[in-house]
């Protein structure tokens, strides 16, 4: 069995306050895009363990930390199951606030419970997703959604950008989830994201913002240059993606948008 894992942007992230058990409460949308995937394939085998072979990027964990075999244990430790061979192919950049890992973690998930025809519904895939990490519950139905808490109070969102374009610019460099928080101040904006997504998109440069922003971009002069040329090419809307690194322009028109950093990989894709 061959699974894509697809990664996501954010559409707006507000961070709202900062919570007692050291979490951040959130407002975004998050949007799925095909710009770029993961694949992963799940075999069964008669061992009753996990093996995982990783190819592409590499991963600088061990596999017993990595999501898709976290997703495994879980799996086996509720229900059972037998053991899987998986190879994954990365081809998600890290550190890019694109949500790869959770993406992968989804497709375990689901991809095991297929393969081991389990009695779990979609809503008991999105609990146990939960328990892996607060963006992997998105990503087992992977549609348009307004993400709240931690990421995980999910309601679907009716966002309809078909045929507009996107592209994705990853620096060279990642940013890890700690340094993104570590600069953040918390507030509350005075209207709440879902209605000032309802704006027209030619209005959201002015009212739709990323709050990390404010405090990454001072530190990573590359992050507001890109976001600055994304622009200049025509991007109706451009933003940072989650905790960054990763920036997105949204086009009206196929964009002709190149690298302007040594090491930025750009990804282009059709919503």
């Amino acid at each position: 069995m061959t699974i894509k894992a697809y990664p996501k942007i954010n559409l707006g992230l507000d961070i709202l306050r900062k919570r007692d058990d050291g979490f951040h409460d959130i407002d975004t949308l998050m949007l799925p895009i095909k710009a770029v995937a993961d694949t992963l394939t799940i075999e069964p085998n008669t061992t009753g363990g996990c093996s995982l072979h990783i190819e592409g990027l590499q991963v600088d964990c061990s596999a017993e930390r990595n999501l898709v075999v976290r997703a495994w244990m879980l799996l086996k430790e509720l229900y059972d199951v037998g053991g899987v061979d998986m190879q994954l192919h990365k081809a998600i950049p890290f550190g890019a606030g694109l949500g790869g890992g959770s993406a992968d973690a989804a497709a375990a998930l689901t991809g095991i419970a297929k393969l081991y025809e389990l009695p779990i519904s979609e809503a008991e895939l999105i609990q146990l997703a939960s328990r892996l990490g607060s963006d992997v519950p998105f990503f087992i139905r992977s549609e348009p959604t307004f993400c709240r808490g931690r990421g995980e109070i999910m309601e679907p969102a009716e966002m309809d950008l078909s045929g507009l374009w996107c592209v994705v610019s990853k620096p060279a460099f990642g940013i890890s989830t700690a340094e993104a928080y570590a600069g953040v101040t918390p507030s509350i904006p005075a209207t709440p994201l879902c209605e000032r997504l309802r704006l027209p998109l030619q209005r959201w440069q002015s009212e739709i913002v990323n709050d990390f922003e404010r405090s990454l971009f001072p530190r990573h002069t590359a992050l507001p240059n890109i976001k600055r040329e994304l622009q200049r090419c025509g991007a109706l809307y451009a933003s940072m993606s989650g905790s960054g690194s990763a920036m997105f322009g949204l086009f009206d028109h196929e964009p002709t948008y190149a690298p302007i950093f040594a090491g930025e990989e750009v990804f282009v894709c059709k919503l």
